[in-house]
């Protein structure tokens, strides 16, 4: 069975890799889109990121253009937005499907463990975001409504593990 670290994926530059890579890291993993009222997420995502990368948290991002068409640019104009617009630093990975027949098997196993309201494994919109503790499991899931700073009360939680 795979786990977590097993799962490959596509930087937003177009290199492989897997979550390996964030072995005994806290993660926090969410689905965005450029074009959503939610996007000055964004903003909030990377002050948690700045305030707590050296105490081992990554946030990770992977766009998707399921939810009203919000993500339709390239790789290279999602990384070039996030960067000018919001100075994102965290990593960022290829465009992906997160619902339906095509769903990345990272979101496929993210929903998994931490389905949503009741029990819905479904994601909803944009910038749903889920916790990952070190040894790889899904602490909890967070709908697009919770600001990263809601998060920060789990986060700090975990990383005093």
């Amino acid at each position: 069975m795979k786990t977590l670290y097993d799962i490959a994926l596509t930087r937003i530059g177009g290199s492989q890799t897997t979550l390996n890579e964030y072995r005994n890291k806290v993660l926090l993993i969410f689905n965005a889109a450029s074009q959503c009222g939610f996007t000055p997420q964004y903003a909030g995502l990377e002050a948690l990121y700045q305030k707590y990368q050296d105490r081992g948290f990554v946030v990770l991002g992977f766009p998707c253009n399921q939810f009203g068409s919000q993500e339709p640019g390239s790789d290279e104009q999602i990384a070039s937005f996030c960067e000018k617009q919001y100075g994102v630093s965290f990593p960022m990975f290829s465009k992906i499907d997160v619902n339906g027949p095509d769903a990345h098997p990272l979101f496929e196993l993210l929903k998994q463990q931490a389905p949503g309201v009741l029990g819905s494994e479904a994601i909803k919109w944009n910038f749903t975001k889920f916790l990952v503790d070190r040894d790889g499991r899904v602490i909890n899931r967070y709908a697009s409504i919770a600001a990263p700073s809601s998060i920060e009360k789990d986060l700090e939680d975990i990383l005093a593990r």
